[in-house]
């Protein structure tokens, strides 16, 4: 939940150059979404400040400048209707993505690294690879200093070359695949696409963790995945909505149109319309009436209204995170409430 602080708290703010964590540590938010991102950036607003760049599509270790609103050209605070609140839900705005993804933002670069001094014995080498379920060990010293990495592959080249089984033989030492924290993820694909993995190193000069290609995968299945189910969810309600609705039950709810340019199709809907076209709690009374016909429409005597609606607003707030930057992962019991609702869509598809 987000906490307003004091006004004299936002207010000194002003003129300094700020982490965006600072600013989220001010307000108490643990984790931006659309609706602390919009709470913190109104205060700043009522404060007659902004920062520079944007807060809110900025890491959270980068910084910015909080300047006055005035200083900046075109800014004025915003004044939304709740249908314009609602548009901006829906969108997916170019300044609302991360302008760079550095290696320091996949989390095994932060980590830590499992490492070995040069006099390590092999087999205390293989095993902490076989117990730790790791496939690479630098051989370092003080974590500043890299001698060579243990891999299961180069191994192998020793065992395959008739060479002693000891720590130096077992290294690869040549054209290590080290990088800096700060350097652009997409420019550092295609060498751990060639070695399977790449040393990072923080800020401090030390290794700071290891991205493997498993990591690379496990990021982008974890950020892959929530999109395609929202689109799968948003294509089966539309299929339903569609089948049962007819148009001016559709025009009712599109209310962000001019009359005239309310096109009655399904496939033209946000996807806050879904709600106003099914909740028969909302507080526009002739949205609430309409809503329980269009639910007596769709023929679903043995689905829970109730608990229906509740899981759509909760997809909704999902999919308003995932469409705003958020540099976590979505968490686990998020993405399990996506999959349960495709799910319950798919049974009741035409």
């Amino acid at each position: 939940m987000t906490t307003r602080p004091q006004e004299r708290d936002v207010a000194s703010l002003k003129g300094r150059t700020v982490s965006v964590q600072e600013i989220l540590d001010l307000f108490q938010v643990r984790v931006r979404d659309h609706r602390s991102v919009h709470r913190i950036s109104q205060a700043l607003t009522d404060a007659g400040l902004t920062t520079l760049p944007d807060f809110a599509v900025c890491s959270l270790r980068s910084t910015v400048e909080v300047v006055p609103l005035a200083s900046v050209p075109g800014q004025r605070a915003p004044v939304q209707t709740d249908d314009e609140a609602d548009a901006a839900d829906e969108a997916l705005p170019s300044h609302a993505l991360p302008q760079r993804l550095l290696l320091g933002d996949i989390p095994s670069a932060r980590r830590g690294v499992v490492s070995v001094g040069p006099g390590t014995p092999l087999s205390q080498t293989t095993f902490l690879m076989r117990t730790k379920g790791i496939s690479q060990v630098p051989v370092t010293t003080g974590m500043a200093q890299v001698h060579g990495v243990v891999t299961w592959g180069s191994v192998a080249k020793m065992y395959e070359a008739g060479k002693p089984a000891t720590l130096d033989n077992a290294m690869e030492k040549d054209s290590l695949p080290v990088a800096d924290a700060r350097q652009e993820f997409f420019t550092a694909l295609p060498v751990i696409r060639e070695h399977g993995y790449l040393l990072v190193r923080g800020d401090d000069g030390c290794l700071s963790g290891i991205v493997t290609a498993a990591d690379v995968t496990e990021r982008f299945e974890g950020a892959a995945r929530p999109f395609f189910l929202v689109g799968e969810i948003e294509s089966l309600l539309r299929r339903c909505l569609g089948a049962a609705l007819d148009t001016e039950a559709i025009k009712a709810v599109q209310t962000n149109r001019k009359p005239e340019h309310r096109s009655g199709q399904v496939s033209d809907l946000m996807f806050g319309d879904y709600l106003k076209l099914l909740d028969g709690d909302q507080t526009k009374q002739s949205l609430a009436e309409r809503a329980d016909r269009n639910w007596e429409a769709l023929k679903w005597p043995n689905m829970p209204r109730e608990q229906f609606v509740g899981l759509l607003k909760r997809v909704k707030d999902i999919r308003n995170r995932i469409a705003h930057f958020d540099e976590k992962p979505l968490p686990q019991e998020m993405l399990d409430e996506l999959t349960t609702f495709a799910k319950v869509l798919r049974a009741f598809a035409p």
